[in-house]
């Protein structure tokens, strides 16, 4: 697959949210969420990921700003079970109620299986996640699976200074008790750089259909995220 129409299909997917986006402006809200990852290998077989990323509005109730709504600090452990099977625990901590008195803050648990496999130079993910969103009001279960692909825009193969792309789509289930059952999707888009043997840097975007099933928020984000590797 040629550089030109890897990135057609970045510009494809753009294009497809662009009217839904549009559709719904009274009911749309903008985010900018960059982060900064450090990923760590303890072993060949496991490592650990820690993060910490902002999230900012940039478009709310009509209106252009930009206001801090949270701040999460993860860790992200990782057990690789074969060559494209992995096994993995995380814990977050949001905080929000420190940028609004009214919000709660969030402990949130993951558990994860991921299955990858590879044609050529595109490569396939399946990632199945479980979680645990606890806050003092409520505990929600939320039941995450993803698909993605990603791929080099130069050559077959990845190498320092060429860029790269990654897609994915996700379908969300949230239940609890005293709610209704809430159904999400996403789309995700973007665009990656090898800048060093042990640093990445992202970029991208991606459209929230969030509990498309009952009252919809549309949801649009600013993806900056940069990527070390010890």
């Amino acid at each position: 697959m040629s550089c030109i129409k890897k990135t057609t299909i970045l510009l494809f997917l753009i294009f497809l949210m662009v009217p839904t986006i549009h559709w719904a402006q009274d009911n749309l809200t903008g985010y900018w969420n960059p982060q900064v990852a450090i990923n760590y290998d303890v072993t060949p077989n496991y490592s650990h990921n820690f993060s910490i990323e902002n999230r900012s509005f940039f478009y709310r109730d009509s209106d252009v700003q930009l206001t801090v709504r949270q701040m999460d600090v993860n860790h992200f452990s990782n057990l690789r079970t074969r060559d494209n099977q992995s096994i993995g625990f995380g814990i977050k901590y949001r905080l929000r109620n420190l940028f609004n008195n009214e919000a709660n803050n969030e402990l949130r648990l993951t558990q994860q299986f991921n299955v990858t496999f590879k044609k050529g130079s595109i490569r396939y993910g399946n990632r199945f996640r479980a979680e645990q969103r606890i806050t003092r009001e409520n505990t929600v279960h939320r039941f995450r699976y993803r698909f993605a692909v990603d791929f080099p825009l130069m050559g077959e193969k990845l190498d320092v200074g060429e860029p790269y792309l990654v897609i994915s789509t996700e379908s969300l289930l949230s239940v609890g008790k005293s709610m209704t059952p809430e159904y999400d999707q996403r789309i995700t888009p973007k665009l990656g750089w090898v800048l060093s043997p042990t640093t990445k840097f992202q970029i991208g975007g991606e459209y929230r259909a969030e509990n498309y099933t009952g009252s919809l928020e549309n949801e649009l984000f600013f993806l900056t995220e940069l990527v070390l590797s010890l």
